[in-house]
């Protein structure tokens, strides 16, 4: 790894911090896949994967924690990078929990607010609701709510997989734009366009001696 910043945490809570996201990364839970920021080992984020059976499904919502310099005795900060349209995350992303608030215990550990943060998927809560339209689309339109949030999981949290077919065809038939396997390829091209030029060349001639 990388040399890390640990100018705002203690040593040994950084030392516990690197233990954590190593355990994490080595034995991750499922669903959840740790993101290392090298530069910044404060800055610790993960993709979520949406939960079966819920309006998130099939989405990878990417999620960020900001400890603070008074972590772990005071709660990290939650964000949603990926848009999202729930009940407990404000407009900014903003990750409305009481495992973040005030049921924080400095012994939690990151694994565990991540599965927090999972689990809220799969269970909003409208009483502590930052969207607004969403906490009351939840409690009085279930279905209209439910729409809603698997229509923004649609456009903001699946990666197309045409697209990435796409991707995939066009980079075969390109072949590589580099190297020797590159300049074979070039020349390869090269002849046959000089094949298919050479009867349209003879064509032309017999047409010429017509005239």
């Amino acid at each position: 790894m990388a040399s890390v910043s640990f100018e705002n945490l203690a040593p040994q809570v950084s030392r516990q911090i690197c233990k954590e996201l190593q355990q994490l990364i080595s034995d991750p839970p499922e669903g959840i896949k740790v993101i290392l920021n090298e530069e910044d080992i404060s800055d610790i984020q993960a993709i979520i994967d949406g939960p079966a059976g819920t309006p998130y499904a099939s989405g990878h919502f990417r999620v960020k924690l900001v400890l603070g310099k008074d972590f772990p005795s005071g709660p990290p900060k939650g964000f949603f990078l990926t848009k999202i349209f729930h009940p407990n995350v404000s407009q900014q992303g903003e990750i409305c929990v009481n495992t973040l608030k005030k049921d924080w215990k400095p012994d939690l550990g990151i694994k565990h607010i991540f599965l927090t943060i999972k689990c809220l998927l799969i269970v909003p809560n409208a009483e502590s609701a930052l969207n607004e339209e969403a906490g009351k689309l939840l409690l009085e339109h279930y279905e209209d709510y439910f729409q809603r949030a698997k229509m923004m999981t649609e456009i903001h949290a699946k990666v197309s997989q045409n697209q990435s077919n796409a991707d995939a065809h066009l980079n075969e038939d390109n072949g590589p734009t580099e190297g020797p396997t590159a300049s074979k390829k070039a020349a390869t091209d090269r002849t046959v366009l000089a094949d298919k030029k050479k009867p349209v060349a003879k064509d032309k001639k017999r047409t010429l001696k017509r005239l």
